[in-house]
Formats: C-alpha cells, structure tokens, sequence
C-alpha cells in the first residue's frame, strides 16, 4: 500500500465549510466501501488539517468520489498555506490503523 501525508492551513473562514466537505467524503466512503483505500484526516487547533492516504494501485476509488471532487473545487481559496503532499511509510501502527485482513472497531 502506498501511504501519503497531505498539509495544509484553512483561513479561519473556511474552517467549517472544509471540514463539512471532508466529513461529506467520509459519508460517500462509508457508502461504497472501497476496499482498496485508507483514509483519515485530523484538523489541529491551529487550522492546519492532515490527511494520511493509503491506497494499493491508485487513489481513484477516492479522488473519483463526487464528495472528493467538490471537497477540491476551491481547495485553493480555502486554504492559508500551501498545500505539502509527501510520501510516507507507517513505521509504528498501534490500532490506528487497520491492517490488509482486521477490522478496526469504531
């Protein structure tokens, strides 16, 4: 699986509008159920939100999401701080989360 960590500020305007949009991409994954992506998304006290993605072949079972694609309509007007995507390996994982065959209970 390849992993990536998205950072980003969001002018304290935006806050609540980028946040309903995530929590509207968590809907439409809870609703088709891709097997093939890891997501989750912190936001900081600070407006800074992180996005840590997972995915075996490509990210499309997410970025094709309607719920996805307007969260990235002007992703660049809501936001503070340049977008910095990276690359990441999962070094330590304690029920975070879930691996290839587990469930991790809510």
């Amino acid at each position: 699986m390849t992993y990536n960590v998205i950072r980003y500020g969001v002018k304290d305007t935006s806050i609540t509008e980028n946040r309903a949009l995530v929590e509207k991409v968590f809907e439409a994954l809870d609703k088709t159920q891709p097997q093939s992506v890891r997501y989750l998304v912190l936001e900081l006290d600070n407006g800074e939100f992180i996005h840590l993605v997972g995915y075996d072949k490509d990210s499309s079972a997410l970025t094709e999401l309607d719920a996805f694609k307007a969260f990235g309509a002007n992703h660049v007007g809501r936001r503070s701080t340049p977008l910095v995507r990276a690359p990441a390996k999962i070094v330590g994982n304690y029920r975070m989360l879930a691996k290839a065959d587990e469930v991790v209970p809510a």
